[in-house]
């Protein structure tokens, strides 16, 4: 579990830093479009992994970090609805994550925006 956590604190760092300027972009103009980052948790379906979540209205994304050492990306979907779609990285593979997570919190940001 503590690789799991390890890992967890280290995307969470990176999606509150992305989030973060998105939401100072929006502040002044459009603030009911600020994205939330909720803390890391232990997962609410596994014991044995950490997850967090991005939040705006009812959209949801979920990152969990799982101890069998990898990274799944969930979403973006509508609360109350079926979760998906599902992306798994392993934790070695640092490149492919940090291009899918720019493009997860891009789906994400428009998604969330839209009408």
């Amino acid at each position: 579990m503590a690789d799991a956590r390890v890992k967890a604190t280290a995307v969470h760092a990176q999606v509150v830093d992305a989030v973060g300027h998105f939401n100072s972009l929006v502040e002044a103009s459009v603030p009911h479009l600020q994205v939330e980052v909720t803390a890391p948790r232990i997962d609410d379906k596994h014991l044995h992994a950490i997850e967090f979540d991005l939040e705006r209205g009812r959209h949801r994304g979920v990152i969990t970090v799982k101890t069998k050492r990898e990274v799944t990306l969930v979403g973006p979907f509508r609360a109350g609805k079926p979760e998906g779609p599902c992306r798994s990285f392993p934790f070695e593979a640092d490149e492919d994550l940090e291009d899918a997570l720019g493009e997860f919190l891009t789906r994400f940001l428009e998604e969330a925006s839209a009408p």
